[in-house]
């Protein structure tokens, strides 16, 4: 017989999921505020080794809930997706990145591409945000938050779920003097909380499309990496070492624009039900029973309903 604790993480998946998520990540976060330690790569890596909140949270209530860890993680090496999925997790990120820089000049913003860095880093800054940059959150929001709540709500619905789950984790950063994001002004943490939005719709259509949690991550890391490509000239952006409030917000909005463009994009050609053409994942893929309550022909597998276990 399960102790009273696992029951209960069972019948309890989405709580407990948020409550080990967070509780890893704000520790580490809050000791490394507290440390007082510097803006540096040590900072980075550490504040990348918090990130694995959401796959530990995942693990977790995977385990104490009877399913099968091998298939959750399994989901993260999943690549036969087929070329077209792999060309839109990598090709996106650059039209986003091409689009925003072209509004963003348009507009009037100065531009410095001598100062941009050669393109082959760019390899690096994927390979390394997919494994420790922000790619390697996937296993929890899109590789275990999405399949449980998808049984109750549409892949939409889920999507907005999980990206203010999602943003609500990130706020450590905003109370760490040394990180990037204490430094945002008001309208550039207004802005990316609707890229939050944005980007959850745009990376759960790649899971619910492909059931890869490496092209998920992939697509996110490729997101996190073109802010190091875009042509904004630095130094006019931050005359004398203070921020240019105009310029700064010009350079945010006008990508945050493209990728909200094509994440409404996404859900007009493929539907809020699904954003795919084909079933969705389930818990059938954390090797859990289905606890759906949707009506027949809503969610990835509806003829495995069973008891609510949100």
């Amino acid at each position: 017989m399960r102790s009273s604790v696992r029951t209960w993480v069972d019948d309890h998946r989405i709580a407990s999921f948020l409550a080990v998520t967070y509780g890893f990540t704000w520790t580490i976060q809050g000791l490394l505020a507290a440390s007082g330690m510097g803006a540096s790569w040590t900072l980075s890596i550490l504040v990348g080794f918090g990130g694995f909140g959401p796959p530990v949270g995942a693990a977790v209530v995977v385990w104490a809930s009877g399913g099968s860890l091998r298939s959750w993680v399994g989901q993260f090496f999943r690549w036969r997706i087929g070329g077209r999925w792999w060309a839109a997790a990598l090709l996106v990120p650059l039209v986003v990145l091409a689009l925003g820089s072209g509004l963003y000049v348009a507009l009037g913003g100065p531009v410095d591409i001598a100062a941009l860095p050669f393109p082959g880093i760019y390899l690096f800054v994927m390979v390394w945000g997919t494994v420790w940059g922000g790619g390697q959150e996937e296993l929890g929001w899109r590789g275990f938050m999405v399949p449980v709540l998808q049984e109750r709500y549409s892949a939409l619905a889920t999507s907005l779920l999980v990206g203010l789950a999602w943003a609500g984790w990130h706020l450590p950063l905003f109370l760490n003097a040394n990180t990037t994001h204490a430094g945002w002004p008001l309208s550039q943490q207004l802005i990316w909380g609707g890229t939050i939005l944005a980007g959850s719709v745009l990376w759960t259509w790649m899971y619910n499309n492909t059931g890869s949690v490496l092209a998920a991550a992939v697509f996110h890391a490729g997101m996190n990496s073109i802010g190091v490509f875009h042509p904004a000239d630095r130094a006019a952006l931050v005359p004398g070492g203070i921020p240019d409030p105009w310029l700064n917000f010009l350079a945010e909005i006008s990508s945050a624009v493209v990728l909200v463009g094509i994440a409404v994009l996404v859900v007009l050609v493929f539907g809020a039900e699904r954003l795919s053409s084909t079933e969705v994942p389930d818990t059938s893929v954390l090797g859990l029973d289905s606890g759906t309550s949707r009506p027949a022909g809503q969610s990835g597998r509806p003829s495995d309903a069973g008891p609510d276990r949100q």
